[in-house]
């Protein structure tokens, strides 16, 4: 088969499309013939040496796709060859087969072609575990989101909006933030020429966030801090801003709030498979009913994977970058 490789870090150049050996599955695993993938800021990270994959996890960068089941390993059911899929992936993405651990799999939703569902896994599972099962976001509180038109940032204001939060964005154009109004959001800032503390602090009446969605790390705790209300949960999702701050342990006591700090990728198989189950349950009818969809930016071959990944270092997009295999 072909995958992109990454044989030395760097740029978007370090990404190679070329032949590889074929994934065999394990016990309970199954082989997925690719149809997509999608782009994601951990694979940008892997590509520039700085997120490698967990212990016996594939060297091929990519943490979602969609295709079909083309083989089945040992311990399995409740899957068959030909059944049409996505998957939740610590890495393997970017290729033409990947083997899956079998509680990573998700049957396509209905109403969605197969490419499609490529953009659903990760931020889908993302968005649930940390606003959801973490930070336990509720009907009538409000959400902030930063980076509100990404992959995650649109998800999360579609699932936040079904369940009767209110939510606020930052992003760094019109354009952007309009589109997140088009997905329900009910606060738009630009962070180029806003203050998020002050604009959250003016449209709660002085409350805050009770829930702060956070991809940007360092660069922003504590102004998250400081925006989020009594009682508040900060989930960090990323440190595109860094990785160390200092923090105010007096406002943060006198908030009475809470920090949480997660990822995916390296969590034991069991726990991925808890959130993908609590994810069927919860969010595949919503998607079903057409309540949520998937925003996609743009396809590109999986073979122009470098130009892929300057769309997203160019921050050039507005929801999920597919890669599209041959």
């Amino acid at each position: 088969m072909y995958a992109i490789t990454i044989p030395e870090p760097g740029g978007p150049e370090a990404l190679v499309w070329g032949e590889v050996p074929d994934p065999v599955p394990g016990e309970g695993e199954v082989l997925v013939e690719v149809v997509a993938s999608a782009v994601n800021r951990a694979d940008i990270m892997q590509r520039q040496g700085f997120y490698d994959p967990p212990p016996g996890a594939s060297s091929y960068p990519g943490l979602e796709c969609s295709g079909r089941i083309v083989g089945i390993g040992a311990g399995v059911s409740g899957w068959s060859v030909g059944d049409e899929v996505c998957a939740l992936l610590a890495g393997g993405g970017y290729a033409q087969k990947v083997a899956v651990p079998a509680g990573q799999l998700l049957p396509v939703p209905a109403g969605l072609d197969l490419k499609q569902a490529a953009a659903l896994p990760e931020v889908v599972c993302t968005v649930w575990s940390n606003v959801f099962m973490v930070a336990h976001l509720r009907p009538a509180e409000t959400l902030l989101v930063h980076g509100g038109s990404s992959g995650i940032g649109t998800m999360a204001i579609q699932l936040a909006k079904a369940v009767g939060a209110k939510v606020a964005v930052t992003a760094g154009s019109k354009d952007k933030l309009d589109y997140c109004a088009e997905l329900g959001a009910d606060i738009l800032i630009n962070y180029r020429e806003q203050d998020f503390v002050a604009e959250i602090e003016r449209a709660t009446g002085g409350a805050g966030a009770d829930v702060i969605l956070d991809n940007m790390g360092a660069k922003y705790l504590d102004r998250n801090v400081q925006a989020l209300a009594v009682n508040g949960r900060l989930a960090i999702i990323g440190m595109q801003g860094g990785i160390k701050a200092e923090l105010n342990i007096a406002a943060l006591l006198g908030k009475r709030a809470a920090i949480s700090a997660t990822s995916l990728r390296a969590r034991p198989l069991a726990e991925k498979a808890a959130i993908v189950a609590a994810v069927r349950e919860h969010v595949w009818p919503l998607i079903e009913a057409g309540q949520i969809r998937p925003v996609v930016d743009r396809e590109l071959p999986m073979s122009e994977a470098p130009a892929a990944h300057q769309v997203l270092e160019d921050s050039g997009h507005i929801g999920k970058v597919l890669l599209v295999a041959p």
